[in-house]
């Protein structure tokens, strides 16, 4: 049997507002900074040296052994890429930059694609779909809905654009774990499906590829790339279920 989520009380919540604020800062802050010839190391000291300016511990770092603070996956990378100062962003690239933050005991996590530069159509129109699916799950985030609706929000929405959706890879609850119950795939699973309740807190993120959705993990353990090596992008936001309907935390 699926594990319960860990439901939150208003006051946890607004500690987690305040962690997710500090993540969506410093992805504001790296958006501006990102263009040809920045490292993703130096993206990954940025991230760091932001979030402990404002007393946040970055979360990934040392998690399950991640050498990073940041999450920074170029190109065919859908997630978990390793920031390194030998990887330098160039013209015509895409970086997805994830980064999650502990605050007072809670954790806040949120993750964007950015164009280095200019891009063809077809990688600016992947962008697009993938933040258009983000923003088609969150509008499910209603008291009484199910997990599946917004599985099927995102894959329906991107497989209609002519994407496909990451199945090895899901979203996940989070509050005082950075991982915690439900799973939230992007894409409609047919065994059981929890109801949202009042207090939940999903880590929704869709990761959408420009071909086939196969994934694998290269030798160092933790980068994920497309098998056919095109193009993947990955958006998350931090949602609060309420009984008003969805609150994105992870907003300045």
């Amino acid at each position: 049997m699926a594990k319960a989520a860990v439901l939150k009380s208003a006051a946890e919540i607004e500690i987690m507002a305040e962690a997710n604020r500090i993540v969506a800062g410093a992805l504001a802050m790296l958006r501006e900074r990102i263009k040809p010839g920045v490292s993703t190391a130096q993206l990954d000291a940025w991230a760091e040296e932001y979030a402990r300016g404002r007393g946040g511990v970055p979360a990934f770092k040392g998690y399950r052994g991640f050498p990073g603070s940041l999450c920074v996956s170029v190109n065919e990378q859908v997630v978990h890429g390793i920031p390194s100062p030998k990887v330098t962003l160039r013209e015509g690239d895409i970086v997805s930059i994830d980064f999650g933050v502990k605050w007072q005991g809670f954790y806040g996590d949120a993750a964007i694609t950015v164009p280095v530069g200019e891009v063809s159509s077809r990688v600016r129109e992947l962008l697009l779909v993938t933040q258009e699916s983000l923003e088609r799950a969150i509008a499910q985030v209603q008291v009484g809905k199910r997990i599946n609706d917004i599985s099927r929000a995102v894959q329906d929405y991107v497989e209609e654009q002519g994407f496909s959706v990451v199945r090895q890879f899901v979203g996940h609850g989070i509050g005082s774990q950075l991982h915690e119950p439900p799973e939230i795939p992007n894409y409609v699973r047919s065994n059981g499906s929890p109801r949202l309740v009042a207090g939940m807190v999903l880590a929704i993120e869709p990761m959408v590829n420009m071909g086939t959705a196969d994934v694998k993990i290269l030798s160092d353990g933790w980068t994920v790339i497309t098998t056919d090596r095109k193009f993947s992008a990955h958006f998350e936001h931090s949602v609060a279920v309420t009984d008003n309907g969805p609150r994105v935390l992870s907003t300045l």
